[in-house]
């Protein structure tokens, strides 16, 4: 297609102005890429929701024209909500070795194994979707096989870096390939889309190899027990883990689902090293001296139900916390997770273990990069455009910063939100017609069933609780013939409370008994007068204001 004639939207439909979610939509007049398709973990007031994952609907709108889905790595907020858009939208998907076989576990969950065409990629291949030319860019991020996509336009190269950092001394693979950045650099990159997740912290991403020196001293004279937990995709903090683990001489054994499966995988495709009978059953822990076990565990975000949220509160069916156990949290808290790891923390502490955690110690470093490597990444490619992903709005405004400090004018930035589309043609770019974009809540089995009424209702209920009144009424004089009975839930506690329940029960009689006959027989009327006068009384006596659910029976 000829420069003049050819457009390009790129359309963020996750991602930007939060932590996770992460997709990328790219289109021309004939065609779509999708880059990234992941999970969001539900924030505290999203009560019972277990996951959130994107919009689809501008994807199935258009799903004529997707020609695939190129995946970056293989964390859940990439990878995540891939078997929720395949469902829906049958679509080949391309990823790395260690990536497509975090996918394809994803896939077997859902039951989409044999439906879904997953292929494996190499930094070094070349892809054709329609009118996207792709290459690949090696990087360095805390999981492996990690890589950028180049997308070649008429107009100039699209560099998409996904999650990065630059690690000279990575664990496992190649350094992050800056030559390659530099050569793009020297012909023509129209736009850089670059991870802002660490754009608010100065200096440089320390490398991974660092937590390991750590673990090796910190596990060097430890009598008891040593339990780490960690984020499950990072292969390397493992690797790490289990290389301590065999030079002092400790038998591994692993406990979480997640953790598990991640291991499984990685140890088939050759991603970890294991000295040979290093594992043991988490269920034969009991039969080594504490000085001989290391466990290695999910919850280190203190998600209830992981294996270290068991343990904190003595519920895992294996493992019980001991006095000389030491229990490292080998992870920082994701912004919402705070309190919940403060809350481990606290709960193992109570029970006599000893907690390492990566304010006392280097025991963790960010998989993404920091000031001084997202400034370098903008030298080596001198894009003509900017658009910060992958952050909160705070971070997008920071790395939108230091794009401007490099000499960038604020016009050639732009910072979106989601679903916010932008535009570039032989003329310039632009910010176009915002398309359908939002979180969509996974409850259980239930996808989108669950929306923002419900959600509401549910903080209602866990923060004043439940009033049922229960009336029945004569179908012919509209006369009450029993009742009302009152049934409260999380709101007052019935024998406590007498005084009050007997008021609302004559607010009730006094209100059917001087309502009109024709309005007595109107239910809706009815349910919402005596749902007022309930708010009204209830409020008056307790200054609280529960749900009120008034139910009518007629005979």
């Amino acid at each position: 297609m000829k420069k003049k004639d050819y457009k390009l939207k790129v359309i963020p439909l996750g991602g930007l102005g939060e932590i996770g979610k992460n997709i990328t939509v790219y289109e021309t007049e004939s065609d779509i890429l999708i880059i990234d398709c992941g999970v969001a973990f539900p924030e505290s007031d999203l009560l019972g929701i277990d996951l959130v994952i994107p919009d689809f609907t501008y994807l199935l709108k258009n799903k004529a024209k997707i020609r695939g889905i190129v995946v970056t790595h293989g964390h859940e907020d990439h990878i995540g909500a891939i078997p929720f858009l395949l469902k829906q939208i049958n679509i080949p998907i391309y990823a790395t070795k260690l990536t497509a076989g975090l996918i394809k576990n994803k896939l077997k969950e859902h039951g989409l194994i044999n439906s879904a065409a997953l292929n494996e990629i190499t930094v070094k291949d070349k892809l054709k979707f329609g009118e996207f030319d792709v290459e690949f860019i090696q990087t360095n991020h805390s999981i492996a096989d990690s890589t950028g996509v180049i997308i070649h336009t008429p107009l100039g190269a699209v560099v998409h870096t996904a999650d990065f950092k630059i690690d000279y001394t990575p664990i496992v693979g190649d350094m992050i390939d800056l030559h390659k950045f530099a050569a793009l650099g020297q012909k023509k990159v129209l736009l850089l889309l670059s991870d802002s997740t660490n754009a608010e912290r100065p200096g440089y991403t320390m490398s991974e190899r660092t937590v390991g020196k750590t673990f090796e001293e910190l596990f060097k004279e430890v009598e008891g027990r040593i339990i780490v937990a960690t984020f499950a995709t990072n292969i390397h903090r493992i690797q790490q883990i289990i290389t301590a683990a065999h030079k002092y001489g400790r038998k591994i054994a692993i406990t979480g689902r997640s953790m598990i499966n991640v291991i499984d995988v990685a140890k088939e495709l050759g991603y970890l090293d294991l000295p040979e009978g290093i594992l043991c059953d988490i269920n034969r822990t009991g039969s080594y001296p504490d000085n001989k076990i290391m466990i290695i565990t999910t919850g280190s975000q203190g998600e209830p139900m992981s294996a270290l949220w068991r343990m904190a509160g003595s519920e895992h069916k294996q493992i019980k916390i001991k006095k000389n156990d030491m229990v490292v949290i080998s992870s920082s808290a994701i912004p919402g997770n705070e309190k919940s790891v403060s809350n481990i923390i606290n709960a193992l502490l109570l029970q006599g273990a000893h907690v390492i955690y990566e304010s006392l110690y280097d025991i963790h470093v960010s998989g993404h990069a920091c000031i001084e490597e997202l400034k370098l990444i903008h030298t080596l490619c001198r894009p003509e455009y900017f658009m910060p992903i992958h952050g909160e709005y705070k971070h997008l405004l920071a790395h939108a910063a230091i794009a401007h400090d490099l000499g960038m004018k604020n016009s050639n930035i732009f910072t979106l939100s989601n679903g916010q589309v932008l535009e570039i043609d032989h003329k310039g770019a632009k910010i176009g017609q915002k398309v359908p974009s939002g979180r969509i809540f996974v409850d259980g089995l239930g996808v989108g069933d669950v929306g923002n009424v419900v959600i509401r209702d549910r903080k209602h209920l866990s923060e004043d609780g439940l009033f049922v009144v229960v009336v029945t009424i004569d179908s012919d004089d509209g006369k009450l013939v029993s009742g009302p009975d009152i049934i409260s839930r999380g709101f007052v506690y019935v024998r406590e409370a007498e005084d009050l329940l007997e008021g609302a029960k004559k607010a009730i009689k006094n209100l059917i008994e001087n309502t009109h006959t024709e309005h007595l027989k109107d239910w809706s009327h009815l349910k919402s007068t005596i749902k007022n006068v309930l708010d009204e009384y209830l409020y008056e006596k307790t200054k609280r204001k529960p749900m009120v659910l008034p139910v009518i029976i007629e005979v």
